[in-house]
């Protein structure tokens, strides 16, 4: 059974949601955060990454950075840029992105039904599933953040099997005045509906409840984060009613779109170029390609020396779920062996790019020396993603890209 429930969170002046709020903290470096924060002193940025405010040499995880935070926190809502709600809400949260809609539902979700580590969380529930491992020094950041500021002002990106009474909820709530709408910068509209009604909301408590098991689609680390701040609370005896939820956009995975993380490698590992594709040639189907786009699933593509071929491969009949992703393919037969790219998580010599920015960035970096060889993937799929955190197994590093990236600001939850 999910648990979501209704929270009197903090939300934005209306007047100036579009300033207020603002992309994932982790999309973006601290250069980045300070152009982006340029002209807009009400920016969550200012909180997210309170770093941009600081001297260019701060560490990013020293103390004054969490200070200048809460202090930026505070200030917000001093000057009522983030106001309290008068009363417990769920949202519904669309967005659109050229002619991609999805729709999801922010709520708060107890920490309880996620397992982060069990042995601490003896009370854990395998409900709120994950697929990937997180790293301690951004865990720790978001983990002090989180306890600094006694709210989380992004929300974690859950994804569901689809329910025709959970869709027929929410397309009803759709049909009044949206609360906020607003296009930003980067062209993606954001629109938020208010739901504050009692009746509607025991609805959509009941018709989750009835879901098995929800999975994080984008947000391991401010879960874990999330997670390990209710422990903390718990062990000092002094957690809260909302210390013990954490907040959460929940996503029915047949309106995602996930876009590939393709992948680029420096060099060719010693090997000369004829020596490098007769070894592709052992580990694929190899042949020339006329698109830079694989087609499907078990269809990859390289390029190498100004052309473009077509890698085809088909994993084994009984193989386990990971062994069916194609970067996994990728990995085990011609990174690792041939390329020598044995930890793709440590390695130097492999860059990932998001395939938000296409495959023209591939070409460029190959064109321009940067990368001797580029790997165009075929997306990885929702079923895929919900097949391994079912089989409790975690994904190669990189495996998805999520667009569009749900904004943090438009509803923060305090505790």
């Amino acid at each position: 059974m999910l648990r979501i429930r209704a929270f009197q969170g903090l939300v934005p002046d209306p007047a100036q949601v579009a300033d207020i709020a603002c992309v994932p903290y982790d999309v973006l470096n601290t250069e980045e955060a300070r152009v982006l924060a340029e002209g807009k002193p009400n920016t969550l940025l200012r909180v997210d990454r309170a770093e941009l405010e600081l001297p260019a040499d701060t560490n990013p995880y020293s103390d004054a950075v969490y200070a200048q935070a809460k202090k930026n926190f505070e200030r917000l809502q001093s000057v009522g840029a983030l106001r309290r709600e008068s009363a417990p809400a769920i949202y519904l949260y669309q967005q659109r992105m050229g002619a991609h809609t999805q729709t999801g539902l922010a709520a708060v979700c107890h920490v309880d039904d996620y397992v982060h580590e069990r042995a601490e969380n003896p009370n854990a529930k395998d409900i709120i599933k994950k697929h990937e491992k997180t790293r301690k020094d951004k865990e720790d950041d978001r983990t002090k953040l989180i306890g600094t500021l006694s709210a989380e002002t992004g929300p974690v990106f859950l994804t569901y099997r689809g329910q025709p009474e959970i869709d027929a909820l929410i397309a009803a709530q759709q049909k009044g005045t949206p609360t906020y709408d607003f296009t930003a910068p980067d062209g993606i509209q954001h629109t938020v509906w208010r739901i504050i009604e009692p009746s509607v909301l025991t609805l959509l408590q009941d018709e989750f409840a009835k879901l098995p098991a929800a999975y994080v689609a984008d947000g391991h680390h401010r879960t874990a984060s999330a997670a390990r701040v209710a422990l903390e609370l718990r062990g000092r005896g002094a957690s809260t009613v909302d210390s013990d939820w954490f907040l959460c956009v929940l996503f029915p995975g047949n309106q995602l779109q996930i876009m590939p993380y393709n992948r680029t490698v420096k060099d060719l590992n010693g090997h000369t170029k004829e020596q490098f594709l007769a070894k592709v040639g052992a580990a694929f189907s190899l042949s020339p390609a006329t698109s830079p786009k694989p087609e499907q699933p078990g269809d990859i593509r390289m390029y190498l020396d100004g052309q473009w071929h077509a890698l085809a491969w088909k994993p084994a009949a009984d193989a386990n779920p990971i062994a069916r992703l194609d970067v996994e393919g990728l990995q085990v037969r011609l990174l690792a062996p041939v390329l020598g790219v044995d930890d793709p998580r440590t390695s130097k010599r492999v860059d990932f790019i998001g395939g938000i920015r296409g495959t023209d960035e591939l070409v460029k970096l190959v064109d321009s020396g940067k990368a001797a060889v580029a790997f165009s993937m075929y997306p990885t799929t929702v079923q895929q993603l919900m097949d391994i955190a079912d089989a409790d197994q975690i994904m190669p590093p990189k495996s998805t890209w999520f667009e569009p990236k749900l904004r943090s600001g438009l509803f923060v939850h305090t505790f």
